[in-house]
């Protein structure tokens, strides 16, 4: 047993929302149940708790978890100013819970990922890992217009150079020191999934069938997915801008080759065709524009980094129960900025 005390280690659930009222008070009913049952087992501290992340949403969720929280002291809470994205709402979760948790298992709020597969995460836990992932066991009821782009992801992540662990998301579990490792990463252009595997700390995998969604719609659109993607590739690999130089250099080597055959022409007497000249110009200006918009995802990149604004402001949370003392986390996690670390 690492830090808790006598009765278990304090677990925290992290639970990201985005109107997510539909939902809500299924997945509340399920992680209440699953808390009492792993106190039950003894496994974690009754002070155990369930942290629901408000990422800004526009519908009656913030004023359910408020609802929760008034009901039953298990359930806690922090709404963000507005909405900071996925990724900023799981870190925000993370850097309040590390405070008062000795173990954190972040999950959807549609509890799509098997919830019982918290007992296997727990038992790596007390074998030593530091971080846990959750990693589905098959994709056999996703369409194919869902696998195919994913097993390619995850090709191209790999052919990238970049860590990552395949058919995982955000279901995983973290210990303190794990999350206080994570603290000391000041990016604004967060992909945790790729960047928790840096950590380096000792790792497993728990493998779980995902479930159907059983109410509420995905907040996951096919843009977002590409946003998602985009992120991950250029915030931990320098291989596309390695890709513009073969391209330009591909493209010098078709040129010249275009360049001798309309001489052979030429000299035979014969114009080369308009058809191969459009041809031509197509090929090296859709280079020159592929070329640009990947240097200017990394100089955007930049930009946003240079700044340094930070990644989210909580505006009201829930946590007196945990005591006067530590009722109020950190207002902002700012890039660069350390003040989410315990001294």
């Amino acid at each position: 047993m690492r830090w808790g005390d006598e009765l278990g280690d304090i677990l925290f659930f992290v639970v990201p929302c985005f109107n997510e009222e539909d939902i809500l008070p299924v997945s509340s009913t399920i992680l209440s149940g699953k808390i009492d049952a792993l106190v039950k087992a003894g496994l974690i501290s009754p002070a155990s708790k369930i942290l629901f992340v408000d990422d800004g949403s526009t519908d009656r969720t913030w004023a359910m978890i408020k609802t929760l929280h008034e009901d039953n002291s298990l359930f806690l809470g922090i709404s963000l100013a507005h909405n900071s994205g996925e990724q900023n709402a799981y870190l925000a979760g993370l850097m309040t819970a590390k405070e008062y948790a000795d173990f954190i298992i972040t999950i959807d709020a549609d509890l799509q990922d098997d919830i019982n597969a918290v007992d296997a995460m727990i038992a790596e836990y007390r074998k030593g890992s530091e971080i846990v992932y959750g990693v589905r066991s098959s994709r056999k009821h996703e369409s194919f217009f869902k696998k195919i782009p994913a097993q390619a992801f995850y090709a191209m992540m790999k052919y990238m150079g970049t860590e990552l662990i395949a058919n995982h998301s955000q279901y995983r579990l973290m210990s303190r020191r794990a999350v206080e490792a994570l603290a000391a990463y000041h990016e604004v252009n967060m992909f945790l999934p790729a960047l928790v595997p840096l950590l380096g700390f000792q790792s497993s995998v728990v493998l779980h069938e995902r479930k159907e969604r059983v109410a509420g719609k995905s907040k996951y659109s096919v843009r977002k997915l590409y946003h998602l993607a985009a992120e991950a590739v250029t915030s931990f690999s320098m291989k596309p801008l390695r890709v513009i130089k073969i391209l330009g250099a591909l493209c010098l080597t078709v040129a010249a080759v275009a360049a001798v055959y309309a001489v052979v022409l030429a000299y035979r007497e014969t114009l080369p065709g308009w058809l191969a000249v459009l041809a031509c110009i197509w090929a090296v200006g859709g280079a020159v524009l592929l070329s640009m918009g990947i240097i200017g995802e990394y100089t955007g990149k930049m930009y946003a980094e240079a700044k340094r604004r930070p990644r989210y402001f909580v505006s009201e949370s829930l946590l007196d129960p945990l005591g006067d003392s530590l009722s109020q986390p950190p207002a902002a996690n700012v890039a660069g900025d350390d003040n989410s670390r315990k001294d």
